[in-house]
């Protein structure tokens, strides 16, 4: 396994921040890590790359101990922390020659990483001199300068543009294919975008852990449609396969159905059958927003 993590229990004073979290991921896997602020992602993050070292339970990276071989783990990962540490003062390449030469990373490689990550137009530029998402490629392009075995990515696609975004999903898909990536974002649509599974946490907890594929073959339906008139929910209720329904505003209505099966027409036919006139619909799938908010709102 390249990352392993078995019983692990981490307490801030009295209050247990991780709570007999176990999990492991393999080689190739993109895995989405998900929570509500303070669920313990960053403290399991920050864990694995062996800046927090109190803890119990055994956590490993490629079969090795991070507690016993620190130095060794550390080559081995690649990380973005959610505060992406820059010295604001260097220029980008000046900064990413200082991560070459912590790892022992040949000079050619940065020009290769600058290139990779969409930086050249900035690469001599101070980092001060850079917006949000570009000192976001700055750091991630730090962590993978070395060619890490593991990429512990926290938060990476904040601050980027809707085209800075398609970019850093098409990287993180590359690095994907032969590294493990761990994941944590709180844009879900990132999520299916980019993961193979997920794992959400909740106050410490695993509350799901669970392959995408698998959540969108029960997925949840949900059309949303807007009548020309009010309409009581008596009569909506009828429908196959309603789950459940929901009055957003006035005439319009959220219907969530238990079925994969497209309902858009089923809804259309209902409305002609009923002497309704349907303004808007559209067919949303939330599974994965559902499931999130299902689990972590208790």
């Amino acid at each position: 396994m390249s990352i392993q993590v078995t019983n692990l229990i981490k307490f801030y004073g009295s209050q247990p921040a991780v709570d007999d979290v176990s999990f492991s991921l393999q080689k190739g896997e993109i895995v989405g890590f998900l929570g509500p602020n303070g669920a313990g992602k960053s403290t399991v993050m920050k864990i694995l790359t062996s800046y927090l070292k109190d803890y119990q339970g055994v956590v490993k990276i490629n079969d090795i101990d991070v507690i016993e071989n620190t130095l060794v783990t550390q080559k081995l990962i690649g990380y973005l922390p959610e505060h992406n540490p820059l010295y604001l003062e260097m220029y980008v390449r000046e900064y990413l020659g200082l991560h070459a030469d912590i790892y022992k990373v040949e000079k050619n490689e940065i020009e290769n990483i600058i290139k990779e990550v969409g930086l050249t137009s900035h690469a001599n530029k101070k980092i001060n001199e850079l917006s949000k998402g570009f000192r976001q490629r700055v750091g991630l392009a730090a962590a993978l300068l070395h060619n890490p075995e593991v990429l512990i990515l926290d938060e990476p696609t904040t601050g980027l543009d809707p085209n800075q975004l398609v970019e850093i999903r098409e990287l993180i898909r590359k690095y994907g294919k032969n590294k493990t990536v761990l994941f944590s974002t709180h844009i879900l649509q990132e999520v299916e975008a980019i993961c193979d599974r997920v794992i959400i946490l909740n106050k410490g907890k695993i509350v799901a852990d669970e392959k995408l594929e698998s959540l969108r073959k029960k997925a949840l339906q949900i059309i949303e449609v807007e009548f020309d008139v009010k309409v009581e929910s008596r009569f909506l209720e009828q429908m196959a396969s309603l789950k459940n329904l929901h009055n957003v505003f006035d005439t319009t209505w959220q219907l969530t159905f238990d079925t994969l099966e497209d309902m858009r027409p089923q809804v259309f036919d209902f409305a002609q059958q009923n002497g309704l006139k349907i303004l808007n619909m559209n067919r949303q799938n939330k599974s994965l927003e559902l499931l999130f908010k299902e689990l972590t709102q208790s």
